[in-house]
């Protein structure tokens, strides 16, 4: 089987195109059509990786023209991880949604999945991308997609969500913009490797300037503090399988082109400073914030924040044991997050409800979901044997081996307060009393299948985390090597 990266967006991006005809032949293409799509991504994926790994990274060379003249893909180990880890989430999701909203007309759910598939399609390809300017494309596309997916039910808070969004989005946009500007006009590229060869000859003033204004930028679409006031509403409002696409692809996406620029257009020690503090204050703000929480899918979002803080503290610290915590952590949290998404929404859906008090009791009507979100709970706090352990295990040792004390004191008080709202959680869900019935919406075998093998990923990286220990390393250390990076884009295309 010939397959390219190239295959990864386009599927994706045709499929989109061709749903509205398709619909007219079959009426469920809408929704058969993009598992299909997300399945081959899949296989493409898994295919790469391993070619990847075992042969070196692929430089994908667009219609003849080499880099840096050329648009370019790049697959390298580091990318290659996060690939794998999107096509994988983006089909669970799916999975999990296939029968989402029964009651959804046949052109809604339609137009669902087509923004569903622009998402998945546009965060492959930030992944993907060696070229800063087409990194732009991506991140709008991603973007514009989000936004209309937060939106989606058109009432008056989604409206409000989505505006709010769109207002933070397009400010994010024009400084992307800028700093593409200023560094084109000072390396005469757009190419990242070229970039990041000629980056030592420009000026100190215009690199900060540039680099400030990529900060924000990316930093508004990885949830960084003061930049994330559209996450909370957007996840909350979002339709239940989004709100975990925006953890597991979306973000995953965001935190990717936070560290290329990072690792690769500048020197790490740049922006080490900047990653550690920012990301401490998103992690402690959005901690504070969950723990006061009275909607379930707003302290769900908050933690997500939480999450990303914790992945810009270890990309700040930037030793290879760093970053393997914090591709650990990435995995960690698009799995772990999904299920407590996937798993609170069928608690919302029963009940009717988004407020934690009417979770009381709840394990009696849902024993299996109770199940599946307590140890998610459990997994995303750090709890052995569960793999988000390991994630937060590994940052702290890296912490540690920097003789970072405050910080790694400053991270395990961040940790009381998410262990402290997500054990109140559960303990509602067992040990409360009952105080509303709710409807009896069983979970589909979609659904089910698509939880349960959250769960087991979860359960069996925690226990076994060497299976993926090799991947990570050398994903770790391929980032750390620009030079590498830059003699495999420019020279063996």
């Amino acid at each position: 089987m010939v397959v390219s990266p190239v295959h990864l967006i386009a599927a994706p991006l045709a499929a989109a195109f061709l749903i509205p005809l398709l619909n007219k032949l079959y009426r469920d293409a809408a929704r058969v059509v993009p598992g299909v799509v997300f399945l081959y991504n899949l296989s493409v994926s898994w295919i790469l990786v391993n070619r990847v790994f075992r042969s070196g990274p692929i430089v994908e060379v667009i219609a003849g023209w080499k880099p840096p003249f050329g648009i370019n893909l790049v697959m390298t180990p580091f990318s290659a991880v996060l690939v794998m880890l999107v096509s994988f989430m983006a089909f669970v999701i799916w999975l999990y949604g296939f029968r989402f909203k029964r009651s959804l007309k046949g052109g809604v759910v339609m137009y669902y999945e087509i923004l569903q598939m622009m998402m998945a399609a546009g965060s492959l390809g930030i992944i993907l991308t060696g070229d800063l300017f087409n990194m732009f494309v991506f991140v709008e596309i991603t973007g514009i997609t989000a936004i209309a997916l937060t939106a989606f039910y058109r009432d008056r808070d989604g409206a409000e969500a989505g505006f709010k969004y769109m207002l933070l989005g397009s400010m994010a946009s024009v400084f992307l913009l800028l700093g593409i500007l200023l560094i084109y006009t000072q390396t005469g590229s757009l190419n990242m490797a070229q970039i990041a060869e000629r980056m030592p000859a420009v000026a100190t003033g215009v690199k900060v300037t540039a680099l400030i204004f990529l900060l924000i930028s990316l930093g508004t679409e990885a949830e960084m503090f003061p930049l994330n006031g559209w996450a909370p509403d957007a996840y909350s409002q979002a339709p239940s399988p989004t709100s975990a696409a925006f953890a597991a692809v979306l973000g995953v996406a965001a935190i990717y082109a936070l560290a290329r620029v990072g690792f690769t257009l500048y020197d790490h020690g740049t922006v080490s400073g900047f990653l550690i503090a920012m990301g401490f204050l998103t992690m402690l703000f959005a901690e504070m914030a969950a723990i006061t929480q009275t909607n379930l899918k707003r302290m769900l979002a908050y933690s997500s924040m939480g999450q990303m803080g914790l992945a810009m503290i270890a990309f700040g610290i930037g030793s290879e044991a760093a970053l393997f915590g914090a591709l650990f952590l990435i995995i960690n949290h698009a799995i772990i997050k999904s299920l407590l998404f996937m798993t609170g929404s069928y608690f919302i859906y029963n009940l009717n409800d988004k407020r934690l008090r009417a979770l009381n009791g709840i394990h009696k009507r849902l024993p299996y979901v109770s199940f599946l979100f307590a140890l998610g709970a459990l997994a995303i706090v750090g709890f052995p044997p569960f793999s988000g352990f390991w994630s937060k295990f590994y940052i702290l040792t890296a912490a540690g081996a920097k003789q970072m004390m405050p910080l790694i004191i400053g991270i395990l008080a961040v940790t009381v307060i998410e262990m402290t709202y997500y054990l109140r959680v559960i303990g509602r869900i067992y040990f409360a009393k009952e105080e509303s019935e709710p409807a009896s919406h069983k979970p589909s075998i979609q659904a089910l299948v698509a939880m349960t093998s959250l769960a087991v990923l979860i359960i069996v990286l925690g226990l076994y985390p060497d299976l993926i220990a090799g991947f990570l390393h050398r994903a770790s250390m391929f980032l750390l090597d620009k030079q590498t990076y830059i003699q495999t884009v420019l020279h063996l295309s």
